[in-house]
């Protein structure tokens, strides 16, 4: 090494000892060190002489003499023009200049220093190997010998996880079990006589536990291959290799776009990862493995349907909060006002707060009925005290062009139970009524002077449910949600599928079929479900707060844009608050651009596969790859 300063070093090279150790590809490991490998002399680890400094290759650089060097050569070259059986190195170049200018500079950027360090509880133990991504100092008129790492040497400075992070492993989990993800390769020519073939490269599962872990690559890179490895690894690790390991059980979700995890498919030699139970001997898929789906699978009979029964009470708000996500990038006013309306029973004591909410929850009911939602069998639809008698009469009597759908829209609520169809005919009408007759207006007026509460009878929450039926375009909106709508069901699928994430299952939820909006607004529920109900534990000050893994493919189906910016999101707060609450993710997409910069900026381990775009590679170098990178 002829030169050095905090960021770079550049080092100069003779052909000779470039050839004796196969070569050196760009971007390989080099190390530069004071320390004599071949002597016996024991070396003082306190001295700064006896760390060893991590170089990578970026590319040629010149020496002072490259100038002149290279006038010669084409001197050289022109001699031996067009004769085949001469090469000017060897036939019109004297031994002596050869010799001169066969030596070559590399310029190499420092990734950072390995030391030896006492162990600061064990004042007995051996010496540690640690690692600094940076160096501490440097004399630039100080030569360091320049070494390419052995396969050895190699794997150990690839898989080098600091001490620290290991035993904080094992106090957490009593697990350091790792999985070989690959092998080295420096560089698309993979020559075997570079000493570097079949080096591996491994990953500790537990090391990715409450982390932002990113897979970018083209399509057909391994993205998806790198996500099967990691969560089958992570699985086995609730199968410990010793005795002394404890049995670790994580909770893991995949979001499936494409459905690779949770079918059989011939990529996979027909296998899908939903069957990695049957790796455990003895053990159930029930206990292990759960899929989930909008619709049926032939080859998945056990598979739980992601629906939910949007009529009954307790799910009111829930379905209301599913619809208002596929709504949310609505700009017309009247589905943002739609969006404004919150079901939150009263206290029953309230008998007039207690009639406005079920005059509400009934209006929602006939939405549902007439976006297509199929009510369940033996919802009770009651009009009873919903409807003021004077209101009534005031559309009945009414003398307006409207006259008889108001006739007939007070005919209907007047029954006692009436179907929702009929019943969103008749307030389709009376949403008419309220905005338009001069009827209405004298008996609200007549109304207010009669109540204690002098509050209208129509409230701004049942204008805004009313409203919808203004437009034919407003009822088929809401139906977009009807696919994720069951009338058989009773439970909520979010809260399932967090408890079976609670008892350490793998759940793969198959988003092949359905809406994309829908399939989006589905998995962001259940991951608010997830970090809530995560927070509140944490917030309680529990000790047991479950480890969840979360898995996204096609991440830029999911995951905020790269121009949103949005803090509150919930996958921008998961990657920003996520680790104290043990939540991790591992979010896979073709472009770096494609994602919010938050949650890039959260991000601690990197696989990067092949990018062919300037853009994307000038994306990636923004961000301070502090944790692991994986090419």
């Amino acid at each position: 090494m002829y030169s050095i300063n905090y960021e770079t070093a550049k080092v100069i090279i003779h052909n000779f000892h470039r050839q004796k150790v196969g070569g050196i590809a760009s971007l390989s490991f080099l190390i530069a060190t004071r320390i004599n490998p071949y002597s016996d002399l024991e070396i003082d680890y306190t001295k700064e002489d006896t760390s060893v400094i991590l170089l990578r290759v970026m590319d040629g650089t010149l020496l002072p003499q490259d100038i002149e060097a290279e006038r010669i050569r084409v001197e050289t070259a022109q001699r031996v023009s067009g004769e085949e059986d001469k090469f000017w190195d060897v036939s019109a170049m004297d031994a002596r200049t050869k010799n001169i200018f066969d030596y070559a500079g590399l310029q190499c950027r420092i990734i950072g220093t390995f030391f030896l360090d006492d162990n600061p509880h064990n004042s007995e133990a051996p010496l540690s190997l640690k690692f600094g991504s940076d160096i501490s100092n440097y004399y630039p008129n100080r030569d360091l010998k320049v070494y390419k790492p052995t396969a050895a040497a190699l794997e150990e400075i690839i898989n080098y996880c600091d001490p620290i992070n290991i035993q904080d492993q094992k106090d957490r989990f009593n697990n350091v079990k790792r999985v070989k993800l690959g092998n080295v390769r420096y560089a698309s020519t993979n020559r075997r006589f570079q000493h570097v073939d079949d080096v591996p490269v491994y990953i500790y599962p537990s090391d990715l536990l409450s982390q932002k872990s990113a897979l970018f690559g083209m399509t057909r890179t391994g993205k998806s291959n790198t996500t099967k490895i990691i969560a089958k690894s992570v699985y086995e690790l609730r199968m410990p290799s010793t005795q002394e390991e404890k049995p670790l059980k994580i909770g893991q979700l995949i979001f499936d776009p494409n459905g690779e995890y949770a079918n059989e498919n011939v990529q996979d030699n027909n296998n899908a990862l939903k069957n990695v139970y049957k790796l455990n001997a003895g053990a159930k898929k029930e206990d292990e493995v759960v899929t989930y789906g909008i619709t049926n699978h032939p080859n998945d009979p056990e598979r739980k349907l992601m629906l939910l029964n949007f009529f009954l009470e307790e799910n009111l708000q829930i379905g209301k909060d599913i619809i208002d996500r596929l709504l949310e990038d609505d700009g017309t006013n009247y589905i943002k006002s739609f969006c404004q309306v919150f079901f939150e029973k009263p206290d029953a004591s309230d008998q007039g707060a207690l009639t406005r909410f079920n005059r509400l929850v009934l209006v929602y009911r006939a939405i549902l009925a007439r976006a297509g939602f199929v009510a369940p069998n033996g919802l009770r639809i009651t009009t009873k005290g919903l409807f003021n008698r004077e209101l009534l009469r005031a559309m009945s009597t009414s003398q307006s062009s409207s006259a008889s759908d108001y006739l007939s829209a007070a005919q209907i609520l007047s029954e006692e139970s009436p179907s929702l169809n009929r019943l969103a005919i008749a307030f389709e009408s009376l949403d008419k009524f309220i905005r338009t007759e001069t009827d209405y207006r004298n008996f609200e007026s007549s109304y207010i002077a009669k109540s204690k509460s002098g509050e209208p009878w129509a409230d701004s929450n049942l204008k805004n449910l009313l409203g919808i039926f203004q437009y034919s375009n407003g009822t088929k909106k809401i139906g977009r949600a009807k696919e994720l709508h069951s009338p058989n069901t009773s439970s909520d699928f979010a809260s399932d599928i967090y408890e079976q994430l609670k008892k350490g299952k793998l759940v793969i939820v198959d988003q092949s079929s359905g809406d994309p909006e829908v399939n989006r607004s589905s998995a962001k529920r259940i991951m608010q479900r997830i970090f809530g109900e995560n927070q509140k534990l944490f917030i309680k000050g529990e000790k047991e707060i479950p480890e969840i893994l979360i898995y996204i493919e096609e991440a830029h189906n999911i995951l905020p844009a790269g121009n949103d910016l949005d803090l509150s999101d919930i996958w921008v707060r998961t990657a920003k608050e996520g680790a104290k609450y043990k939540i991790g993710m591992v979010y896979a997409t073709q472009e770096v651009s494609s994602i919010q910069k938050n949650i890039l900026r959260n991000t601690s381990n990197w696989f990067i596969a092949h990018l062919n775009n300037t853009d994307e590679t000038k994306e990636l170098c923004k961000y301070w790859l502090k944790g692991q990178i994986y090419s």
